[in-house]
This record gives C-alpha cells, sequence and structure tokens, in this order.
C-alpha cells in the first residue's frame, strides 16, 4: 500500500512510493501493459497507476500482500478458466507477491481491453 501522506502524482513517483518487495513487480506489470496496449496515456485514477485510451483499459496497486490488477468485470469473466489459479471478484485479480507476475495473462487481458475499448466499452471514461 502507498503512503497516504505523500500522494504520488505519476506512475513513477507511484512506484518508487510502493513498498520495497512490490517496485519490481509493480515494474514489470506497467511494462508488459505498456506493451500490450501501445499508444496508450498513462496516469493516476483513484490513486492508481492507469492505462487509457479514450476509456480506462486497466490499472493496477500494490497491497500489502498482493498486487491488485483491475482490468473490468467484462475482462475478468472472459478469463475465468485462465484466473482459476488467483483470487478475483467482480471486477479485480490478485497477484501475490511471492509469486512471478504471470506477464503471458496479464498481456492477453489487457489486449482484450484494448480491443473492448476500441469497439465498445461505454463504461469507464477518462
Amino acid at each position: 500500500m502507498i503512503s497516504k501522506s505523500a500522494k504520488p502524482k505519476t506512475t513513477t513517483e507511484y512506484v518508487n512510493a510502493a513498498p520495497k518487495q512490490a517496485r519490481k513487480k509493480l515494474r514489470e506489470m506497467r511494462t508488459c501493459i505498456r506493451a500490450a496496449a501501445p499508444g496508450a496515456t498513462e496516469s493516476l485514477k483513484w490513486g492508481m497507476p492507469s492505462f487509457s485510451y479514450r476509456r480506462i483499459l486497466v490499472t493496477f496497486a500494490a497491497h500489502k500482500n498482493h498486487i491488485g490488477f483491475y482490468p473490468t468485470p467484462s475482462a475478468v469473466k472472459a478469463f475465468s478458466d485462465d484466473l482459476r489459479g488467483f483470487h478475483t471478484a467482480r471486477g479485480s485479480i490478485q497477484f501475490p507477491l511471492e509469486k512471478p507476475l504471470p506477464l503471458a495473462l496479464i498481456r492477453k487481458i489487457t489486449a482484450f481491453r484494448v480491443r473492448e475499448a476500441v469497439e465498445k466499452d461505454g463504461k469507464w471514461r477518462t
């Protein structure tokens, strides 16, 4: 979790303010998402790093024991079989800090959100 006293203003500041054990995974997440969503705008939404085109594609965040990935409910539903080994909720996925990130899966989910945003996403506005 990020300190409440010093709110980061950029994704880099967010990553640098995260707990040391989460920083490497946050950098990996950022690089993976950036590659899967070329040209996406990077910013902070709700205090979390996010990637957007005209709409928010995905957000992610550091937590005490995991990295939270928020690709919207439609993406979690579409990849439910691939996500069986992870704790999920309606629009979120938890990747434990002690395990490697499933970068190929993150890439696939992000690419799905890119297609969805370009074709039909009307829910999240930037």
